[in-house]
């Protein structure tokens, strides 16, 4: 805990990510995949457990995606990929929405490149901290 008090501003233990959409299509070669990254800063001098709760329109969140970020670490973790996620799979072509919770503070970020067609685009945004 001493490590939070002397670094008050760097990071929060509670992020939102209100627009998350998997792009359903590609038309760029084989290793350019539309896909969704989280990337999750870890300052501090201890691991972070990372918890991600995916909110959707239709049905229920998908809970308990466990992730862990070594310390004055960065991890883009790859949406599109279940072994990423423990198996969970995000599905593609649906809107969702992220919580993200850790045990220390983190900063993260969403970037989503989206080649649906064939000039593609990069999006990023940061998250939102709830703390």
């Amino acid at each position: 805990m001493a490590w939070r008090r002397s670094r008050p501003n760097h990071g929060r233990r509670v992020w939102y990510i209100p627009d998350g959409y998997l792009p359903p299509l590609s038309s760029g070669p084989s290793e350019l995949v539309s896909h969704e990254s989280l990337c999750l800063l870890n300052p501090s001098p201890q691991e972070a457990h990372v918890t991600l709760t995916v909110y959707f329109e239709d049905r229920d969140p998908l809970r308990g995606i466990s992730l862990k970020v070594p310390p004055e670490r960065t991890w883009h973790v790859r949406l599109d990929r279940p072994e990423q996620l423990g198996g969970h799979v995000i599905p593609r072509g649906v809107p969702y929405a992220l919580k993200v919770e850790s045990d220390v503070p983190i900063v993260v970020q969403l970037s989503r490149m989206d080649v649906t067609q064939p000039n593609l685009a990069l999006m990023t945004t940061m998250g939102y901290p709830a703390e």
